[in-house]
């Protein structure tokens, strides 16, 4: 794959006004570009939009963006190229579930310019104004992504957010350890298999697959209905090793575990180890998601993290993440350039998916069972 040019890059953003006379100036000179040629380019480009074009309403390039993203996210080089092309420092730090992105959140203290909430996530904080509206003048490979993740049903007409990466979340078992083909979530019933099976350290994705194992939708908030998928929780609790979300694929990989909730690009990472490991979507069901950027109202840096939204949704960037990853790309234009491009669900694979959202007041009733999960 071709990474494409730092500079033809820069040239063709100043080229088109959406990089003012400073920051072409200052990421020229990051790229190693001395004075008389950044002199000479300034010359050649101009600046074709007027003092007080809309562009200019986040003001110049920040020299530096603070991200929060799920652990095992980006490609191994997607910081750094953005680092070394637009002379942002980054300060990058991750989480483990939406859980913990919005209590980090919720504090009031965290201080960050862009987040990557899941689908549901991105609505409660939308509701609590926690966001900003994107400028999409500063986003034009916009038009890069597919159909299918435009105008979600959690934020209509991509008031706030931008997607990122899609998903599924089902289960990974070891094949050379357990024989036949498993395809329901009653897997985790089996005592057979009690201490080598694990489930998701996140609420929703652990309630929820026992909400689809008796036929109900994932977001369920009638009481009932949570109550038997609490007696099914509670008793696939005895038989589970632990709730744990990423670090599980370590121990997938050592045989440690043979059966655990998992998204299916976890799960990719882990067979790139270890061939035994197979991915199962639930003949129940389960969730379909997609993890999207977003600027936190108040950010400190918010052309760097629109900068950002843009350089990730280059067809390059983008397939760079998906095979490091082994997530979906919403990136249509991605697709030709990756490895191995996981497809949209099937028109059968989706009567069998569900989006996750807001719970609303029903949130206290989910939290209460979970915290007795936990304790357990």
């Amino acid at each position: 794959m071709t990474r494409p040019d730092p500079l033809e890059a820069l040239l063709r953003a100043a080229a088109r006004g959406a990089v003012s006379r400073r920051d072409f100036v200052r990421r020229g000179a990051a790229l190693g570009l001395g004075l008389p040629a950044l002199g000479a380019l300034v010359a050649a480009c101009g600046e074709r939009k007027p003092a007080g074009a809309a562009d200019e309403s986040l003001g110049e390039l920040e020299p530096e963006l603070a991200i929060y993203n799920w652990s095992d996210y980006v490609a191994e080089d997607t910081i750094t190229n953005f680092e070394k092309e637009f002379g942002v420092r980054v300060r990058y730090d991750t989480y483990e579930s939406n859980e913990e992105l919005l209590a980090r959140m919720g504090t009031g203290t965290a201080r960050y310019d862009l987040i990557m909430p899941t689908n549901y996530a991105v609505a409660v904080l939308a509701s609590q104004g926690a966001l900003a509206p994107l400028k999409r003048r500063y986003i034009p490979n916009f038009t890069n992504l597919a159909p299918t993740f435009l105008n979600p049903v959690f934020d209509p007409d991509n008031t706030y957010s931008v997607a990122y990466q899609w998903g599924t979340t089902g289960f990974a078992y070891r094949a050379d350890k357990i024989p036949g083909t498993l395809d329901s979530w009653g897997i985790f019933l089996d005592g057979a298999h009690r201490g080598r099976m694990t489930q998701m350290d996140d609420m929703r994705d652990a309630l929820g697959a026992w909400l689809r194992y008796r036929g109900k939708s994932l977001n369920s908030v009638d009481p009932s209905e949570l109550a038997l998928a609490r007696s099914d929780a509670l008793a696939a609790r005895r038989n589970l090793r632990a709730y744990i979300s990423a670090q599980v694929k370590g121990e997938l990989v050592s045989g440690e575990v043979w059966v655990a909730q998992l998204w299916n690009g976890d799960t990719a990472q882990a067979q790139a180890e270890q061939p035994a490991i197979r991915y199962v979507l639930p003949r129940e069901g389960c969730a379909i998601w997609t993890d999207s950027m977003v600027v936190p109202r108040g950010a400190a840096h918010p052309r760097a993290a629109h900068e950002f939204i843009n350089y990730v949704l280059r067809p390059g960037v983008g397939a760079a993440i998906s095979n490091a990853t082994g997530y979906g790309s919403p990136n249509q234009a991605a697709l030709a350039q990756m490895r191995r491009p996981l497809p949209f669900p099937t028109a059968e694979e989706f009567q069998r998916l569900e989006y996750e959202r807001d719970l609303g007041d029903a949130t206290a009733l989910w939290q209460q069972i979970w915290a007795e999960l936990k304790s357990s």
